[in-house]
């Protein structure tokens, strides 16, 4: 059977045909230009004192142009990007107006606002004794605005792309808003805004119309080249053809230098790199270094912070920890963690905190000035600084010399084991080295208050286990409270004093670690930690569920209490066959999965008769019932292994 070629599966000839004589649509006046150019000429057309004069009044205009839309167009891009205020459709279509009306249309309102009769020209002639029309001034204003707008909407396409964590990983590590848009912002949205300024100097290279309508002809003033074209066109055609292949030339050097980037989605200026693959923190060189020593003592006159805060809104909830704590923050997807993070940090509008860290009240304090360190779930190094000073950055924002930071920096690096990746940028590291970075540079900027969303969930098992044996020996020695968000029951127990439950904002549980192992309130902790929970409403045997089933416990609430029941999965028993013994908790099934934790077997089993229950048994015992998906199995739990805790 013939395959059909790459030609035959491409386009359809429909579109094919149409498409190509768009091509040559726009490619003919190019070859006019080229096939007409009096190349035995050329050099002396370019090289005569008007078109020398004019490429210089053309350069002039153009660059101060640049400067002015770089000066004004920069904010003005942020505004509409960042800021939500009234009106704010009716700016962005301001901006874009010069793009679709007629130059010439743009030259009568500019000397209408800006002339000698205009509704500002005899003001600024009167005050300042400034002319702009007939002037090389007004050929600047003229050509500035009508090449603005493309670095605005350039800019404020990369801006938009930006996310935004950056910035607020910023402002925790104590950068004010200027410091965080001069440091972190432009340097990340470089691209889109060269991008924009190459093509806001070329357009204003081109300008004509509304030069011609608003500022003349004048030769040395502001007969710039578009102009001299113009003129040339009616005595010399052949030196205006010269002159304006110098400008195609010009134009088409642009386009090749941006590359595609300004026909790119918005916010594609900003270049993002995926890190390397985890491994176990190691690199293939310089060769695998050796342990990070354990960290120096904390010393004897290190600040110490407690906490308390009273959160409001979708979060409502009390905290109180002294200094040096942990606290874990655990719960299902929407309970209100990150945004109880947030809070701390007024980030968000959806929750308030009032907070006191020590005994100074930071609640109307902006984040840069909280001393509340932020270290999001990917770490957000900033992909333009190398590892030392990504560390440094906090420090510098605190008015440390930049020498004394960068050793602080480094120290903090080799303290964590990353000290050899120091001149490093984000993008050369793998995930678990880019976190030990991220949390160097928060721990470094000596916060008050530590704030860790799900620092290890990106990262291998490997990884995990290493990064969390140094984040726990570095949390030792901290002066402050440190809270981590985490979906991990090994992270909850390892490295927290406490573990915070949350749902649906509120606190459902604060209590240590192993209380929370034992007693679970919640259906989702409870299954977190591997165990099965099933919430009801107590009686005098055990437990009544919503859809009729009674488990038996051996140490019943008082009745009608909310509650639940808690049966550990190596509590289960299965059998082929109704048991007839001492279990009081039995229900039919069928065996629904079969996974392997470990050298154990967990069998999740469904049942019209009682919750989804999942049982724990050896393989041995796996291989003497014969189970795979399907069997019918008979589920048992003794009383004694059901526990009830109220909700």
């Amino acid at each position: 059977m013939r395959r059909l070629g790459p030609r035959r599966r491409g386009m359809p000839v429909a579109l094919a045909l149409p498409g190509l004589l768009a091509v040559a649509f726009l490619l003919l006046p190019l070859i006019g230009i080229l096939g007409r150019t009096s190349w035995g000429e050329l050099g002396a057309h370019l090289s005569s004192e008007q078109s020398v004069e004019a490429l210089r009044l053309s350069l002039v205009v153009s660059f101060w142009s640049l400067g002015l839309s770089v000066l004004l167009g920069i904010p003005l891009a942020w505004l509409l990007a960042r800021v939500s205020f009234p009106g704010k459709t009716l700016v962005r279509s301001l901006v874009l107006l010069p793009m679709v009306l007629p130059p010439t249309v743009g030259g009568v309102a500019l000397l209408l606002a800006f002339g000698r009769r205009g509704v500002l020209g005899p003001w600024l002639e009167d005050w300042f004794g400034v002319t702009l029309p007939f002037h090389t001034s007004g050929a600047v204003v003229a050509a500035t605005f009508v090449a603005m707008p493309f670095l605005v909407i350039s800019l404020e396409g990369a801006l938009a792309g930006l996310n935004k964590r950056y910035e607020e990983t910023a402002a925790s590590l104590g950068a004010s808003p200027f410091r965080v848009f001069r440091t972190v912002t432009l340097p990340m949205v470089a691209p889109g805004l060269a991008a924009g300024a190459a093509l806001t100097w070329a357009r204003a290279l081109g300008e004509f119309g509304a030069t011609i309508t608003f500022a003349g002809n004048l030769p040395g003033s502001t007969q710039t080249l578009p102009l001299q074209v113009y003129l040339l066109l009616q005595d010399r055609p052949e030196a205006a053809t010269s002159v304006s292949l110098l400008l195609l030339v010009i134009a088409m050097a642009v386009l090749i230098t941006l590359r595609g980037r300004w026909t790119a989605t918005p916010g594609s200026g900003v270049r993002t790199v995926e890190p390397l693959p985890d491994r176990d923190d190691t690199t293939p060189a310089p060769p695998a270094p050796a342990p990070a020593p354990a960290p120096a003592p904390a010393p004897a006159d290190v600040h110490r912070w407690a906490l308390h805060a009273e959160v409001t809104g979708f979060n409502d909830l009390v905290l109180d920890a002294d200094p040096g704590a942990t606290i874990a923050v655990v719960g299902p997807n929407g309970a209100g963690k990150t945004t109880l993070l947030r809070a701390l940090l007024a980030l968000t509008d959806r929750a308030h905190a009032h907070l006191r860290l020590g005994g100074t009240d930071v609640t109307g304090l902006p984040p840069h000035r909280r001393g509340v360190a932020w270290v999001p779930q990917d770490g957000a190094l900033f992909p333009h600084l190398n590892a030392l000073a990504n560390t440094a950055y906090g420090l510098r924002t605190h008015g440390v010399p930049r020498a004394e930071a960068r050793a602080a920096a480094q120290q903090w690096l080799d303290r964590l084991g990353v000290g050899h990746l120091a001149h490093r940028r984000p993008a050369q590291l793998s995930g678990g080295q880019a976190q030990r970075v991220a949390l160097a540079r928060a721990l470094a900027a000596r916060p008050r208050l530590l704030l860790l969303d799900e620092p290890l969930a990106a990262l291998d098992q490997t990884t995990r286990a290493h990064v969390r044996h140094t984040l726990r020996r570095h949390l030792d020695g901290f002066g402050g409270v440190c809270l981590i968000v985490t979906h991990d029951p090994v992270e909850a127990v390892s490295l927290a004093d406490r573990v915070l439950v949350l749902e649906d904002g509120r606190a459902l549980q604060d209590a240590t670690p192993a209380e929370v192992t034992r007693h679970p309130r919640s259906p989702w902790v409870a299954r977190m930690l591997g165990r099965n929970a099933w919430p009801g409403t107590a009686t005098a045997d055990g437990l009544a569920l919503a859809d009729g089933t009674t488990v038996i416990a051996a140490e019943p609430l008082p009745a009608d209490t909310d509650a639940l029941a808690i049966i550990a999965p190596e509590a289960v028993s299965l059998h082929r066959d109704k048991p007839t013994g001492s279990p009081r908790n039995t229900w039919p099934g069928t065996v629904r999965e079969i996974t392997a934790v470990g050298s154990r077997m967990r069998v999740l089993v469904t049942s019209d008769e009682a919750p989804d229950l999942v049982a724990e048994i050896t393989p041995a015992a796996a291989a003497d019932l014969d189970l795979t998906d399907g069997t019918p199995i008979f589920t048992s739990v003794k009383a004694t292994e059901v526990t009830l805790v109220t909700c």
